[in-house]
């Protein structure tokens, strides 16, 4: 979502929401998956007309149209304080996500003002993670030393392996989640769910997180804005996000190859 399907003030183009109303025109199933808090997307739900699930926490919590939590996948309990020990040993202010709510350690701390203003919510102040290690959803660290945030994730992937998924969200992020909620997931849930072949999904993203999602698709597409990994990883690069990225992928890359809807049926689908 954010780096691809809105520009970098969060903003949803008149262009985009016309992109998506022709990809459902042309029986394309669509579908968004997002490090964001189901919150945090609540606001797309009207303008794109949303039926799909709906993935946040980059497939930690599946929810519907409604926000009801359709499917969850939360960290093990006995392993969210050692991961975020092993993240604050990298100078990076750790966030939890739990349930439906968002703790931070300092409200004045990087980055907290501009999530609240995204994702539309302002998170609680926490002294510790006492009482806030069952049911997490996802743990955040954040630094604007974006070489801490590359180290942490190498880190935190080497130490706690099979246990987590950690990528970086943003050069600023590093997001820890169960080891199934990967955009990778997002995309075989999609998969099951509609009766689709990968060679069947185009998927569009720009950070490296969505590397994972290019694997199980046909069409994968880097934004112009995509780290470069992730255009090396991806088969076609569109525009920026700043520049309508996103809907030129649809308009020129997508769209000529959908395949018409067959009655009670879906042959396409998209994840950003």
């Amino acid at each position: 979502m954010d780096g691809t399907l809105v520009t970098d003030d969060k903003i949803l183009t008149d262009r985009a929401i016309a992109a998506v109303h022709r990809l459902r025109d042309a029986g394309v199933v669509f579908a968004i998956t997002s490090g964001r808090p189901p919150r945090g997307m609540q606001m797309l739900v009207e303008p794109l007309d949303l039926a799909t699930p709906i993935a946040a926490f980059n497939g930690g919590e599946i929810v519907d149209r409604a926000m009801t939590v359709v499917e969850q996948h939360t960290l093990p309990e006995h392993i969210v304080v050692p991961v975020a020990d092993h993240m604050a040993s990298f100078h990076l202010d750790v966030w939890v996500y739990r349930g439906t709510e968002w703790y931070v350690p300092d409200p004045e701390g990087p980055h907290v003002d501009r999530e609240a203003w995204t994702v539309k919510f302002e998170p609680k102040v926490m002294h510790g993670l006492d009482g806030l290690t069952d049911g997490v959803v996802k743990l955040v660290g954040v630094s604007d030393d974006h070489e801490a945030i590359a180290a942490a994730t190498t880190g935190v992937a080497e130490a706690f392996g099979d246990h987590v998924t950690a990528a970086a969200s943003q050069p600023y992020y590093l997001d820890v989640t169960h080891p199934n909620a990967n955009k990778g997931f997002v995309a075989q849930y999609l998969a099951r769910r509609y009766q689709l072949d990968p060679g069947e999904i185009a998927t569009i993203g720009d950070m490296p997180n969505d590397i994972l999602m290019f694997a199980h698709s046909g069409l994968s597409i880097a934004m112009g804005n995509a780290d470069p990994q992730v255009k090396r990883a991806a088969r076609r690069v569109t525009k920026a996000n700043d520049e309508e990225g996103f809907a030129y992928a649809v308009e020129r890359f997508v769209l000529p190859g959908a395949v018409a809807t067959p009655p009670g049926g879906s042959r396409s689908a998209r994840t950003a």
